[in-house]
């Protein structure tokens, strides 16, 4: 419910105490403002709503807050000018919102950490001392990783070994500074074929070889339904390790309640484990223009955990 109209309907239940008319009035309005808050830190990101904000993305921050969200996410911060980057932080930090992770930027659309390579080395080396810059002028303490496609000549034992190394030789560079990595599976059926990372699993045995509190795994909803489904019970058997989660509906990949997962149920279930951190919201919007951003907002506030 936009503001404005909100306090037009508080101001006509003035007009209408003592003539019969508040009952009515309160009956028809809403439960909620825009100011209230959501159980869960569900984080729009920077351009989901363009077209009721704008493009600015502190009009963006603002439309946010506004509507209740309680944090904000942009993967392609570390691609912003540096004074934007601390401009978007400092409203952030000004409106109460925490920001999401940002992408280290390591191309993934080829093999990367299956390789044992000094020149992928090297790019993991450059990209991470920059993701550490990003911290310190953000705040922003996680970064995103997708560890690359397969290389169909090396045996996928070999290359679990080399995304192994390849990730220790990443947090050996990011060192104390408390910037943590959260390695993303992706599904190779619908959007990533021949990705490397796939499953939740699969991230878990990955970080438990790594051995090191700096290496976490991203649950993205939407990729875990179309791979292995089961959401709940692999969610609660990797717990320990995850430390980012995605949201999007499937098929479609809109925004939740335009598919088949039950997000008020996993946002039931998050929010009775006291989960914390941000979930980011990764898809589109069922409907065309503002109509489509007015649904997303009030599809989380149907699936949100009251």
């Amino acid at each position: 419910m936009k503001r404005r109209n909100f306090i037009a309907k508080t101001a006509g239940v003035t007009a209408l105490t003592g003539i019969g008319g508040l009952s009515d009035v309160l009956a028809s309005m809403p439960t909620y403002s825009n100011k209230s808050k959501f159980t869960l830190k569900y984080a729009p990101t920077l351009g989901m709503f363009n077209r009721s904000a704008g493009k600015d993305p502190v009009d963006n921050l603002k439309f946010i807050a506004d509507n209740g969200f309680r944090a904000a996410y942009d993967l392609g911060m570390g691609g912003r000018p540096v004074e934007e980057q601390e401009k978007i932080a400092a409203e952030a930090a000004r409106l109460g919102l925490e920001l999401g992770q940002f992408s280290f930027k390591i191309e993934w659309g080829k093999p990367t950490f299956v390789l044992d390579d000094d020149s992928v080395r090297e790019i993991i080396r450059k990209r991470i001392t920059a993701g550490l810059e990003v911290q310190k002028r953000t705040g922003i303490n996680t970064g995103l990783i997708v560890p690359g496609m397969l290389d169909n000549k090396l045996h996928p034992d070999i290359q679990t070994a080399n995304v192994i190394r390849n990730v220790r030789y990443a947090l050996d560079i990011i060192g104390d500074s408390g910037l943590t990595i959260v390695l993303e599976p992706l599904n190779r059926l619908t959007n990533h074929p021949g990705a490397f990372l796939t499953r939740l699993t699969q991230g878990k045995m990955i970080c438990q070889a790594v051995n090191h509190p700096g290496i976490k795994i991203v649950d993205d909803i939407y990729h875990q339904q179309i791979t292995e489904g089961n959401l709940v019970p692999n969610l609660k058997e990797c717990w320990d390790y995850v430390g980012s989660i995605h949201i999007a509906d499937n098929p479609g990949r809109n925004e939740p309640t335009t598919g088949e997962i039950n997000y008020h149920y996993i946002f039931k279930w998050l929010y009775e484990r006291n989960y914390d951190g941000v979930i980011s919201l990764e898809h589109g919007q069922s409907k065309p223009d503002k109509a489509g951003e007015e649904a997303i907002i009030q599809a989380y506030r149907n699936v949100d955990p009251k």
